[in-house]
């Protein structure tokens, strides 16, 4: 029997999704020089795709997309003071390299590399612990929206913007993001606050996904890309991740409870 057509996509999306899962998991619990390398790759990736959505040539594209990797990669290793300045000149470049939507890419390649500061931060100072709460909390969002979306329907939540998102998806992601909070908050000391917090995350990760989504509205695409079966792109997959990413670089640890952890 044939697989309903809201379902047509869960086998690709299971199957490339559980890879990444797998190949993220790796990058996150080696750390380091390896986990670097790996989130300046993707922000470089990301940056690549968002060039070609807005009609820049693939020439171009290619050369913004190392120029975001390498910025990336750089300002991790630098007090955030010098950071900064490295990472929005690596935005501004591609500025003058567009003839249109600037204003789009601007605000969006900001958005990825300070989301790939955010994400090396939290591994370093937070430890592994912490990058795998912020990866659950994202992926948990993700994937309980989904199913929940998909079993219940009912009112859109931004139908101009997302037509497929459901206000049940919605809500039973923070649902999911406040488990996710709770069981960490009960095997690592953190106060009650976190589950708080892994809702705002999981609220910062939506908006995430609703600003590229309108994005690819605005400029008439479906996916960022083809690179993953069944995702589109890594802006399509990891959209969710640079919401929550910068906004835990904007909160910090300290306000989630988080301790300092090596490792």
């Amino acid at each position: 029997m044939a697989m309903p057509e809201k379902w047509s996509d869960l086998a690709a999306r299971l199957g490339s999704g559980a890879a990444m899962v797998v190949f993220g998991l790796w990058g996150v619990w080696v750390g380091g020089h390896i986990f670097h390398v790996m989130v300046a790759a993707i922000c470089g990736l990301m940056i690549w795709e968002l060039a070609i959505m807005l009609r820049a040539g693939s020439g171009k594209a290619i050369q913004l997309g190392g120029i975001t990797g390498a910025a990336t990669l750089v300002a991790i290793y630098l007090p955030i003071g010098f950071a900064l300045p490295i990472l929005l000149a690596a935005a501004l470049v591609g500025f003058g390299q567009l003839r249109q939507f600037r204003t789009i890419y601007m605000m969006f390649s900001v958005m990825v590399l300070l989301a790939g500061y955010g994400m090396m931060s939290v591994r370093d100072d937070l430890g592994f612990h912490w990058m795998l709460w912020l990866v659950l909390v994202v992926v948990v969002t993700d994937v309980v929206g989904y199913f929940a979306g998909r079993m219940i329907g009912g009112p859109k939540f931004w139908p101009r913007v997302s037509p497929k998102k459901t206000w049940s998806g919605t809500g039973f992601g923070w649902v999911g993001a406040a488990l996710v909070g709770a069981v960490f908050m009960a095997n690592t000391g953190a106060g009650a606050q976190l589950i708080g917090i892994s809702v705002a995350v999981s609220m910062a990760s939506q908006m995430g996904d609703i600003a590229e989504s309108a994005i690819k509205r605005r400029v008439g695409v479906k996916d960022s890309s083809n690179l993953i079966p069944g995702h589109g792109g890594l802006l399509d997959r990891f959209d969710g991740m640079l919401g929550a990413a910068v906004f835990i670089l904007i909160i910090g640890g300290p306000l989630m409870g988080a301790p300092v952890v090596s490792g």
